[in-house]
């Protein structure tokens, strides 16, 4: 295959050329009309945009109940971080990874996620557990116990 043998693909269509002169149907405004916004390059007007009045989304009072507010959050800690801030036997309990600022807020209580290896033994005091920090912290010889 050469360069002069490239032929184009039977499908593809030429795209509308506009703007190029008065003589293509096309020339001058391109189709777009007069002036506004809409005459612009670049413009994006999405869907729900009212002209600058105050959109309808923004008039109609909230109604109704949520239960998001009620929901159950907990900070997260890795067992790569357990493996860095305690030495061989120490006991890990929320009080502790606060006061040692490995964990900024408590929320609703800790959630220890097994990311990362354990190599020491620690007694770990928390309130939830996924299945693969228990089993990494059980093969190192620790205990991993829910409050």
């Amino acid at each position: 295959m050469k360069l002069n043998e490239l032929q184009k693909a039977p499908e593809a269509k030429n795209r509308k050329r506009v703007g190029r002169g008065p003589g293509s149907n096309w020339g001058k405004t391109s189709g777009r009309g007069q002036k506004g916004q809409k005459s612009r390059s670049g413009v994006s007007i999405s869907a729900w945009f009212q002209g600058g009045q105050t959109p309808l989304y923004r008039r109609v009072p909230k109604r109704g109940f949520n239960n998001a507010q009620f929901t159950t959050r907990y900070s997260t800690i890795n067992l790569s971080d357990l493996n860095k801030f305690f030495n061989n036997g120490d006991e890990v309990t929320p009080e502790i990874l606060k006061e040692r600022g490995i964990i900024k807020k408590q929320l609703d209580g800790i959630k220890v996620l097994g990311n990362g290896e354990l190599e020491k033994k620690l007694t770990v005091k928390a309130n939830r557990f996924s299945s693969t920090a228990i089993a990494k912290i059980e093969s190192a010889g620790g205990k991993a116990e829910v409050i």
